[in-house]
């Protein structure tokens, strides 16, 4: 893909998220997602001495898809992906439906924090 259609997807998807360059699902920024992985902002491994992986770099830079309706990191696509190889699809939906129609059902109450 060209730079510059890179730089377009990018501004678009800032636009679509109202100029929050934020994970929609974690809102962890691409920096957090980079030390998640265990690199720093520039892609070279952080603690590389401890770990052994000093010659590993983070050669693309794609932790985050900027291509959908809303930026998305590559920590929740991995966590969608394993859920749906675990068949829990229909979990996940559910849970999903729980957190918007049953929230006081998940959560605890003025009532029960003594």
């Amino acid at each position: 893909m060209a730079i510059d259609q890179s730089f377009h997807d990018y501004f678009a998807a800032l636009d679509r998220a109202g100029g929050e360059d934020r994970c929609y699902l974690c809102r962890r920024t691409p920096a957090e997602v980079k030390l998640f992985f265990g690199f720093g902002e520039d892609g070279t491994p952080l603690d590389s001495e401890k770990f052994g992986i000093e010659d590993i770099t983070l050669e693309r830079q794609d932790v985050m898809s900027y291509l959908g309706l809303r930026p998305v990191c590559a920590v929740c696509q991995l966590n969608h992906d394993a859920l749906f190889a675990m068949g829990e699809h229909e979990v996940l939906e559910r849970v999903a439906r729980e957190m918007e129609h049953k929230r006081e059902d998940l959560w605890p109450g003025p009532e029960s924090s003594d």
